[in-house]
């Protein structure tokens, strides 16, 4: 092995938002330090939430996704490397680069996420069929949306959705298959699914539910067709592929890290190698509410485990306590879960009116651990906002008060519901 170029600092695998966000949190927790963030892209750190929606439609920007500028970074003293990490050697305390450089760390953080995993069939790899992860991919997909085509999504998740409803609003033909029963497999109740698929399909989705590709060929002068699992066959312009994502594992595991269905840490964040740290998509960690193994890909997760690794690399002994948190804006609505709602003995819907509703789910002792909501923003979202606080907060409270629209639910955080 090479010997070190630089002396021992902080560094970071993995140069997207959990990464960049806790450079930036190191910082502005007053180390003085080096920072070295390695990533394979060559964006600077961005956030993810606008591929699916404005960057496809043309309501935003690559750079306005910047978490900071390139400048601004440099300015902070972050050292950029626009490398693949090559190998890690707990031991000795450093990593590798593809290029041959080696870095030793005092701490070290993997926040490596993970790539969009792909279809496993014929003709997976031509050109018109697309994944979405990156500021790339993103860019690359709005160039062949538009009226007059057809886009076909492979996948009924919050991805393949999201990109559904930016199609639509392209003017575009859309078709979305799914191989389960319903939409959102276990992310939501059934109720709020089968809502989402309403909305959808008024909107002019064509959605095919337990349907799956099967094989892909290329068509002239331009296309594809996609062969399904029902005997059919669709002609698109271009597929989307939104099936999950794959966790980058690998290092971690080549280093003899604990790894499950990511890298196993525990509720500070740390791994099973001393100074190691991982957050973000890739970390595997207790539920705040469960204990139970979770890992959460979304821009909230990413946010706060940032700033808790950053500061437990720097001495601290923080853990991740807050409920997981996302959401999904498709058309003119938004869908929000609050919370492990798959914790919950019993559920509770509460009516806002219009199709607006809040499922509250409870566990045996009548405690909230989870929420989910689906509704048009602006009317529901002072409702939103106390309904993932009675979450976050942990408040039991009776089906009933729950049910009952009447019922104040900022007067149930304080254990004083009364009529509205």
């Amino acid at each position: 092995m090479a010997e070190a170029t630089t002396a021992p600092g902080m560094v970071i695998v993995g140069a997207g938002h959990c990464g960049g966000r806790a450079a930036q949190a190191l910082r502005e927790a007053d180390w003085a330090g080096p920072i070295h963030l390695v990533g394979m892209e060559r964006h600077v750190p961005y956030e993810r939430p606008p591929l699916s929606k404005e960057l496809l439609t043309g309501g935003t920007f690559a750079e306005a996704c910047q978490l900071r500028s390139l400048q601004s970074m440099i300015d902070d003293g972050v050292h950029l490397h626009t490398q693949r990490v090559s190998g890690l050697d707990t031991a000795r305390r450093c990593i590798t680069l593809a290029n041959g450089q080696v870095l030793p760390y005092h701490r070290l953080l993997l926040a490596t996420g993970g790539s969009a995993r792909a279809l496993d069939i014929p003709g997976a790899d031509l050109p018109e069929v697309l994944t979405l992860r990156t500021v790339d991919d993103a860019q690359l997909l709005a160039q062949r949306l538009g009226a007059g085509r057809r886009l076909l999504v492979v996948g009924g998740g919050f991805i393949g959705l999201e990109v559904a409803a930016s199609a639509r609003r392209t003017g575009m033909a859309v078709t979305l298959v799914e191989g389960a029963a319903r939409l959102l497999g276990r992310a939501v109740p059934a109720d709020i699914a089968a809502s989402v698929q309403a909305l959808h399909q008024a909107q002019g989705v064509d959605i095919r539910l337990g349907i799956l590709p099967t094989a892909i060929e290329p068509r002239q002068p331009g296309g594809v067709r996609v062969h399904l699992s029902d005997g059919h066959h669709m002609d698109a312009d271009t597929v989307v592929v939104g099936i999950g994502m794959k966790p980058a594992i690998d290092l971690a595991r080549s280093a003899g890290l604990a790894v499950a269905q990511g890298i196993v840490v525990d509720a500070t964040l740390r791994t099973s190698a001393p100074d190691v740290f991982a957050a973000g998509d890739v970390a595997e960690f207790p539920g705040p509410l469960s204990g139970q193994p979770m890992r959460q890909e979304t821009w909230f997760n990413a946010e706060t485990q940032a700033r808790v690794a950053a500061h437990n690399m720097l001495g601290g002994h923080e853990v991740v306590h807050q409920p997981p948190w996302f959401w999904s804006d498709q058309f003119d609505h938004q869908l929000q879960v609050c919370g492990e709602p798959a914790l919950g003995s019993q559920t509770v819907v509460r009516e806002l009116g219009s199709g607006d509703r809040i499922t509250f789910h409870l566990d045996a002792q009548e405690r909230l651990v989870g929420m989910s909501v689906w509704g048009l923003v602006p009317r529901c979202l002072k409702e939103i906002k106390l309904a993932r606080r009675l979450v976050e907060r942990r408040i039991s409270a009776s089906p009933a008060e729950l049910r009952d629209p009447t019922v104040k639910l900022k007067a149930l955080a304080t254990g004083a519901a009364v009529p509205a």
